[in-house]
């Protein structure tokens, strides 16, 4: 086994083993390989941390890490970092060599003086890393409530002693939503790939409408493209044909949802008023990939 730094001739056969690795992991399809190809030019990108795993001569696995940024409840900001992708080639899961690239690309950062990490997972493989939730350093995400004990958020201090006691949220570095914001490059890069099947598989996250936030859990809910095939970003609701069906701002939209508060509130703890829901979806909506661009000019 070697683990080296990633070279310009490993790129197209990195990318490919991160799209095998995701590929209907965490949603139908995925797009952590579009993420890596656009990073490498991302000022965010540390290419002293952009590792390869090697067995037999043969790539299996890569991670990558970025710069990133906590701001202080007192409103200054302090460096932090985070990492991610990072692949695992589906052949060789589940046998340690995840946990051994970790490790190994841990400890180099620690050697450059990476003081801090944040990242999004599963803590039941992280933990062995050294990883736990970021809430019980006092560190919040940003798409959460404050109070949130959020299972997925997790972090490190890999120096001791870096965060210094202050509370801060995080929020992933803006790179990483690259395939949302320009998802017609996206569709034209993956289409330079083997084309593979997307589907719903148990396990994943849970996927939602960009458009209206509906629940997507099958097929069934899907929009449809201009060509047919299934859409697995938007509903059947909002998207018909590769066109929304519904011509309107973000704000509208929202008006238009709170009218379903009551079949909202079915499953819900606590019911919510139409006030308390449009509140809530005036959180949630800039972060659709509809009106996240919007949203950010």
């Amino acid at each position: 086994m070697l683990i080296r730094l990633e070279q310009k001739n490993d790129y197209r056969e990195v990318e490919n083993l991160t799209r095998e690795a995701f590929w209907n992991v965490y949603r139908p399809g995925c797009t952590e390989h579009y993420v890596l190809n656009q990073f490498r030019t991302n000022p965010d990108f540390i290419p002293e941390l952009d590792f390869v795993m090697e067995e037999d001569g043969r790539i299996i696995g890569h991670v990558m890490f970025s710069k990133a940024e906590l701001i202080l409840d007192d409103g200054t900001r302090r460096p932090s970092w985070t990492f991610g992708p990072i692949s695992i080639h589906p052949a060789y899961k589940r046998k340690g060599y995840g946990l051994k690239l970790l490790q190994y690309a841990l400890g180099k950062a620690r050697e450059l003086g990476v003081g801090f990490l944040c990242m999004e997972g599963n803590i039941g493989f992280y933990r062995h890393a050294g990883f736990g939730l970021a809430s019980k350093l006092g560190v919040h995400y940003h798409a959460e409530p404050r109070d949130a004990e959020v299972p997925y958020f997790l972090a490190q201090e890999l120096i001791p002693g870096w965060l210094g006691g202050s509370e801060a949220t995080y929020g992933p570095p803006k790179g990483y939503f690259v395939a949302d914001e320009h998802p017609e490059a996206f569709e034209a890069y993956d289409s330079t790939f083997p084309q593979k099947e997307k589907a719903f598989q148990e396990g994943q996250l849970p996927q939602f409408c960009q458009s209206c936030g509906m629940p997507l859990t099958s097929v069934d809910d899907c929009g449809t493209n201009a060509d047919g095939s299934m859409n697995f970003d938007y509903c059947k609701y909002c998207y018909k044909d590769g066109r929304f069906l519904q011509d309107c701002t973000m704000d509208e939209m929202i008006e238009h949802c709170a009218q379903f508060v009551d079949e909202v509130n079915k499953q819900m703890p606590k019911p919510l008023t139409s006030e308390e829901y449009k509140q809530m979806m005036r959180g949630f909506f800039p972060m659709l990939r509809r009106w996240r661009k919007s949203s950010l000019t």
